[in-house]
């Protein structure tokens, strides 16, 4: 490729960026504007004034580290748990063979076609009987064994299918059982499909909405989707400047979330039949 042609085509590039990052661009700058300037137009690349004091109220308005925290922690404990249950139950269906194996699988593909709209009172009666409304326990619950974990498996299936079989046969020789296999062979291979999984159920638990607002009624138990909702003031208008200051910090754990496994992430799909 020509100097010239590259030149041109990372000019396009560049343009056609500008849709998807200038709202975002927008949103961190205007949360350091004066609430008059927010809606200027044409609007400013950069404010007039650099106010900050929208970032104290975050902390004022509710309790948005307390907040923050709960969404961070269930992030991860349900990113964690869905690796695991996929990682095995991935391997299980592309290398262990057992009668019905593929009906199974169909089976488990089949959950990827029911909304969750559609299981959210069955389960909320369940985790009311049980005592769990109110708690977070739903939330990390329901992610690692539905939709979410039903996806990673396919990924992670996909992927355990491409693996050579001599890698398996080797292991086996050296006397390792068919876990060490998975643990010790297959495992460390899919570093790319797992990276791929983290940040799709990252992603879907940090942006989780729905179940939020059914299970929980505490604020200090909100996690951030729930939260954003809140910034309003004694009118019920809402608090432009500290609803955009709030949703700029929402947004940096997963902009690090990507950078950090974006290669792993590019990798899996690559692997997993699952690219444009």
């Amino acid at each position: 490729m020509s100097r010239k042609l590259k030149i041109v085509l990372y000019g396009l590039l560049c343009l056609l960026c500008v849709p998807f990052v200038f709202p975002t661009w927008w949103m961190a700058t205007s949360s350091l504007k004066p609430v008059s300037d927010i809606f200027a137009f044409p609007p400013a690349l950069l404010p007039s004034r650099w106010d900050l004091s929208a970032y104290r109220q975050v902390f004022q308005v509710q309790p948005f580290a307390e907040q923050y925290l709960n969404s961070l922690y269930i992030a991860l404990v349900v990113t964690l748990g869905t690796m695991a249950v996929a990682a095995m139950a991935g391997y299980a269906f592309a290398r262990i063979r057992f009668p019905g194996q593929n009906a199974l699988f169909v089976v488990v593909l089949i959950g990827l076609l029911i909304p969750s709209e559609v299981t959210i009172v069955p389960l909320f009666q369940m985790f009311h009987t049980l005592g769990l409304t109110n708690t977070h326990w739903p939330l990390i619950v329901v992610p690692i064994l539905g939709a979410p974990s039903v996806l990673a498996t396919f990924i992670m299936r996909q992927f355990f299918v491409t693996l050579p079989g001599e890698l398996e046969e080797a292991a086996r020789v050296d006397g390792l059982g068919r876990f060490g296999t998975f643990a010790r062979v297959a495992l460390p291979l899919a570093r790319p499909a797992l990276g791929a999984v983290a940040i799709f159920t990252f992603l879907h638990s940090w942006n989780l909405y729905l179940e939020p607002i059914v299970y929980l009624s505490t604020p200090e138990r909100f996690t951030l989707p729930q939260a954003l909702t809140q910034f309003v003031d004694a009118y019920g208008g809402p608090l432009w400047n500290v609803q955009l200051a709030a949703a700029t910090m929402t947004a940096l754990p997963v902009l690090v979330v990507f950078v950090l496994a974006q290669r792993q992430f590019i990798e899996g799909l690559a692997h997993t039949g699952l690219k444009g």
